[in-house]
């Protein structure tokens, strides 16, 4: 067999194939049908497609799995076994000459807190699926469509605990960002964090729509990038979904990849062997040569919807440390009876006074650590977007919490005591999460900065034989008190600067330094400064310490960090001595006051008590639905549409209001002359996909309207009968691909035949405006948000 990892080292470009579904549906695949069980009845069908896309050119086929995972073959089919079986078959067209793709798509099954599925669990079924893929003679194993980091880093863990195969992880943007608010950028961190061997996106735009997207992912992307565009976006025509960029010019536009670090370029929806043969053309003189990143960073550590960079010419970055139940008596008892409130709104203050990443403690006496602290991560991943630092003592803790997060969070830390480096240190390589080094080994402190530089290079090279990748390695400059020992602060200096000159970023427990002294914040302040002028990237702290803030703010303008000292100036341009200026100590946030404030802060477990506070105050139910509830979740909606809230936060606000609302449903006067709205909701005939309609069902709710949900692959006359019964004068539908979109115009003709007044409003990844006016819909929506805004314009 050719071997993959080796060909990534070549100055080849090589051409992948290209798009799948339309091909097949050309060659008899009916509409709707699984194209995976369809390939299993007709395999000389999928054995003629990768033979015509290998007489094109492609220098890569990809097997007929993208749905191969059980949420998606269903019960009665063992995954394993059939991905073999598809596996098999495009190695035995391939031969020895081109290289073998094994496809894993998305399980259309959310990650918790957003879904039902834990991570392990997820691990698990992609781990059934590559099994076979493996099996079945593949050269790589590529993800591929993914709209979710969780899952998508999902595959590459599953990947890793089956098969030692080169990982190629595609995930697919809108507006420049994914459907559950993952950034480009994010995505190539997070993946370089994991180490996969190539890094791309595919589907959801034409080759030019998708260069502005890998422009974004440049600037940190480091590991060979893949690109499959589409063949333009769809169209309908004659009752038929076309792609209209032809293959000559897909070819052209296509190969410009090359130019921008692309190892291998094929296509995606609507393209077939003619684009990739074109394609292949174009790329016949093209050669290899890794862009290097615009502004590399040494450490990024990722939520997943926010990257932190770390070290490099990056501004540095506060560490809250205020999550830590120590001396905390209130946070001790709410974690001692597994209650998170107090923590969150520790987490909130500290994010709006600046801190960039969150330390999260939750070490107590008569706490579960290895519960409590993933529990705790879920939590404020759900409702947060900064990445988190998880603290702990326990080896079994920091696992435990690892395998909650859907991007790379920070591990404070591994030292050297026996046997933490062996435990930590693979499974942070494994799942992609930097740690910090802390340089302690036996009972002795290293107390001068030659000590410490001592033991960080052996655990330096402890790590290195462990195959752990530097950019996962931050070192603690471990700061000791001056009081007692008065050469602490110059050793913590020298250590910065030697790190910084061996490429590692640094961190501090900044406040240790001043133990025991007056004016601690004054001390503190002060070797924060010297400390950024040596190099540090990170320290943890208090952000609400006005000092502090001020000194690293203007640390950062002085050294050239501030770029025009746009930060500085918006932050402290009212200023006065000891005021902290905005970056300094924030406003000390309690718990949500008001229903409407619970909603727009997620707080689902502050709602029902808010919303009982205001009936005993003799609020009318109806008043707290119309004046707290629905302006909350308009206003959240107005946050999603401005990309200050995604998919997550949308969700929880909307499960916050759905638990208000259900208290006082049964209060609301049942003869109220007010009838709510009644919309027929489907995803249509042969489309399996109903995530973006649960959404929706869900949004619609909270806005007053009856929700008739006829679930997934509906036909069109038990949709129309439906709208028929009900009396519904609207019909939402939903599809995501291309071969199911075109049963929506079946819905409009058989309302229209009925002659039913239901308005009919569509949405889903591949609608248009010009499809949306082509099949006579009467309005179209690209997501919740916009979905019940037009739902209320046509029932106006």
């Amino acid at each position: 067999m050719p071997d993959f990892r080796k060909a990534l080292t070549d100055g080849r470009v090589y051409p992948y194939d290209g798009g799948y579904g339309t091909l097949l549906q050309s060659r008899g695949l009916p509409a709707g049908t699984s194209p995976e069980l369809w390939g299993l009845q007709e395999p000389d069908v999928i054995r003629a497609a990768h033979a015509d896309y290998m007489a094109g050119g492609a220098a890569v086929l990809t097997t007929n799995t993208f749905g191969g995972s059980a949420p998606k073959l269903g019960e009665g089919v063992d995954v394993t076994d059939f991905n073999r079986t598809m596996a098999a078959l495009a190695r035995e067209v391939a031969g020895d000459s081109v290289f073998v793709s094994g496809a894993v798509g998305p399980t259309g099954v959310f990650v918790e807190p957003m879904g039902p599925l834990t991570f392990r669990e997820l691990v698990d079924i992609f781990k059934a699926q590559i099994t076979g893929l493996a099996q079945g003679g593949c050269d790589l194993i590529k993800a591929e469509t993914h709209f979710d980091l969780a899952e998508i880093k999902a595959v590459v863990v599953a990947a890793r605990e089956v098969c030692d195969l080169p990982v190629l992880t595609s995930m697919t943007f809108e507006g420049g960002q994914s459907l559950t608010g993952t950034s480009p950028l994010t995505f190539v961190d997070t993946m370089q964090n994991l180490g996969v061997d190539l890094i791309g996106i595919n589907c959801s735009a034409g080759p030019e729509q998708i260069m502005e997207t890998v422009e974004l992912m440049a600037e940190r992307l480091e590991t060979p990038l893949h690109v499959q565009p589409n063949a333009g976006l769809p169209e309908l025509e004659g009752g038929e979904t076309v792609f209209k960029l032809g293959p000559e010019e897909f070819g052209k536009l296509s190969s410009k990849f090359a130019e921008m670090g692309a190892k291998t370029i094929g296509g995606c929806c609507g393209t077939t062997p003619d684009h990739i043969r074109a394609l292949s053309e174009h790329l016949e003189s093209a050669s290899f040569s890794r862009n290097q990143p615009r502004r590399p960073a040494p450490m990024v550590v990722t939520s997943r919807g926010l990257s932190v960079p770390l070290g490099g010419d990056y501004p540095s970055q506060v560490i809250g440390e205020r999550i830590n139940p120590t001396g905390k008596e209130d946070l001790t008892a709410e974690l001692q009876s597994g209650q998170f409130n107090r923590a969150l709104a520790m987490a909130e203050e500290q994010i709006d006074a600046g801190a960039g990443i969150l330390d999260v403690n939750v070490g107590a006496a008569m706490v579960e650590e290895a519960e409590l602290l993933p529990g705790l991560s879920k939590a404020l991943a759900e409702r947060f977007q900064t990445p988190l630092c998880l603290d702990s003592t326990k080896p079994e803790a920091i696992e435990a919490g690892l395998w909650t997060s859907p991007g790379s969070p920070l591990v404070n830390s591994i030292s050297g005591e026996p046997g933490r480096m062996e435990r930590l240190g693979p499974l942070c390589a494994k799942l992609g999460s930097p740690f910090i080094l802390l340089p302690i080994k036996g009972k002795k402190l290293p107390v001068t900065a030659a000590e410490r530089l001592e033991v960080i290079e052996e655990l330096l090279r402890q790590a290195d034989d462990l195959g752990i990748p530097r950019r996962l390695i931050m070192v603690d400059a471990l700061v000791l008190t001056v009081s007692s020992k008065p050469e602490a602060a110059k050793a913590c200096l020298e250590v910065v600067q030697k790190c910084r000159e061996w490429g590692l970023p640094t961190t501090m427990g900044l406040s240790n330094i001043s133990f025991g002294l007056p004016a601690r914040e004054l001390l503190n302040a002060t070797f924060l400064s010297m400390s950024l002028g040596a190099g540090l990237s990170s320290y943890i702290a208090n952000p609400s310490s006005g000092p502090l803030m001020e000194a690293r703010a203007a640390g950062e303008v002085l050294l050239g960090r501030d770029p025009g000292a746009e930060s500085f100036i918006a932050g402290y341009a009212d200023w006065k001595p000891g005021s902290g200026g905005s970056g300094g100590a924030a406003v000390k946030k309690a718990k949500a006051t008001t229903v409407r404030e619970a909603v727009v802060r997620g707080a689902r477990d502050e709602v029902l008590d808010l919303v009982e506070s205001g009936l005993e105050e003799g609020r009318e139910p109806f008043a707290l639905v119309n004046e707290e509830l629905i302006p909350g979740i308009m206003e959240v909606g107005e946050k999603y549409e401005r990309k200050e809230y995604f998919l997550p936060q949308l969700m929880l606000s909307a499960e916050t209001m759905q638990k208000g609302f259900e208290r006082l449903e049964p209060l609301l006067e049942k003869d109220s002359a007010e009838v709510k709205p009644k919309i027929i909701l489907a995803t249509v005939e042969g489309d399996i996909h109903d995530i973006g309609k649960n959404i929706v069902a869900l949004m619609l709710k909270n806005h007053g309207f009856t929700v008739v949900d006829l679930g997934k692959d509906v036909p069109a006359e038990d949709i129309v009968a439906a709208a028929k019964r009900e009396g519904a004068p609207l019909i939402g539908l939903s599809a995501l691909m291309t071969t199911t979109m075109v049963r929506m115009e079946d819905v409009v003709k058989g309302v229209r035949d009925e002659g039913l007044e239901a308005k009919v409003l569509i949405g889903g990844a591949v609608i248009t405006e010009s499809f949306c006016e082509r099949i006579g819909a009467d309005g179209w929506a690209t997501d919740a948000v916009a979905a019940v805004k037009l739902a209320k314009q046509l029932t106006a």
